[in-house]
């Protein structure tokens, strides 16, 4: 019987439980997908924590990649024996074996391998939206990143590089600061010891910059709000550090009109029109080496727990997966 890991309670990483699983024939429209490679993100702390809810008991993981095994009925485009990957969906990736709906899995390219696609599906489509449709960075522009040295960290800032776009990126370590700056970084700022809003001040002869990417939350919001510049756009896109304060938008005026949006990929890969263009965008910038894919750790699917303390404690860089 192929095994999961499922939480039958919000809590820590002991909460997690290596069981036996049931996985029956595709219904209509889906698809049985085997994983070679399951992605690790905070997204699946945030369900673990219950800080994004999920029914009890539940699996965990939104994305993975591996072969499609069979389809249900209906199912047009995908076909047993395709290399496939997907970020979003229904919760359960952290599974050996799984259903999914098939509008939700995207054709691997020859050239990216199934390490590749679990590690930087859910990662890369989250920059791409960020950069090319939340804000649409320009060349010439600098820009503000948090967790620079993350898995949506180290792919943004490479892409960002390509385009012609200088990224401030903010990191908590001198370790940390050296992969984001080999990874696209202009500048690097590490937070524990310098005043960001006073280094993007001097970086950018006191103009602010025109956005920031934070995926940090609470702890960092009026920092990012203090590098923008007049009409400038706070991007919040996570909450490691806890939920953002209420927000006010007196605030917001008072700083220089400035903008402010919550996105997910969820919403932006709603239809699948888009999410094919942006998973095929992020697979011509890995495809022709503007943007590198490294997974600097692995663990067994099995020891899940391990991997969720260590990426709690910030012991990560980049991308991390989970192997089946």
């Amino acid at each position: 019987m192929p095994k999961a890991i499922r939480i039958h309670r919000n809590g820590g990483p002991e909460e997690l439980k290596w069981e036996d699983v049931e996985v029956g024939a595709p219904a209509a429209g889906e698809a049985r997908v085997r994983h070679h490679a399951i992605g690790l993100n905070f997204l699946d702390v945030y369900n673990r924590t219950g800080l994004y809810k999920l029914p009890m008991p539940s699996g965990l993981g939104q994305e993975g990649a591996g072969v499609v095994e069979a389809v249900g009925s209906g199912v047009t485009d995908i076909k047993a024996g395709d290399r496939v990957a997907y970020a979003g969906g229904p919760v359960g990736a952290y599974s050996e074996v799984r259903n999914m709906p098939a509008d939700r899995l995207v054709k691997l390219p020859d050239g990216v391998s199934f390490e590749q696609g679990a590690s930087m599906m859910l990662k890369g489509m989250t920059a791409q939206y960020l950069i090319k449709r939340t804000y649409k960075i320009q060349p010439g522009q600098t820009i503000v990143l948090h967790a620079a040295a993350g898995g949506v960290g180290l792919i943004l800032s490479q892409w960002a590089r390509a385009l012609g776009v200088h990224v401030i990126g903010v990191v908590g370590s001198d370790e940390k600061a050296a992969v984001a700056r080999a990874h696209g970084c202009a500048h690097t700022v590490v937070s524990s010891r310098e005043n960001l809003p006073q280094r993007v001040k001097e970086i950018t002869g006191g103009q602010g910059v025109p956005v920031v990417y934070d995926s940090v939350g609470k702890d960092t919001w009026t920092l990012s709000l203090d590098c923008l510049q007049p009409l400038g756009m706070m991007v919040s896109f996570g909450s490691a550090s806890g939920p953002l304060p209420p927000i006010n938008a007196a605030e917001l005026a008072s700083r220089g009109s400035l903008f402010f949006t919550r996105p997910t990929l969820n919403t932006y890969a709603a239809k699948r029109v888009d999410l094919l263009a942006s998973a095929n965008d992020l697979f011509d910038a890995v495809l022709t080496g503007k943007v590198k894919i490294e997974i600097n750790q692995r663990y067994a699917l099995r020891d899940a727990a391990q991997a969720h303390r260590d990426l709690e404690a910030r012991k990560t860089t980049g991308s991390t997966i989970l192997t089946v």
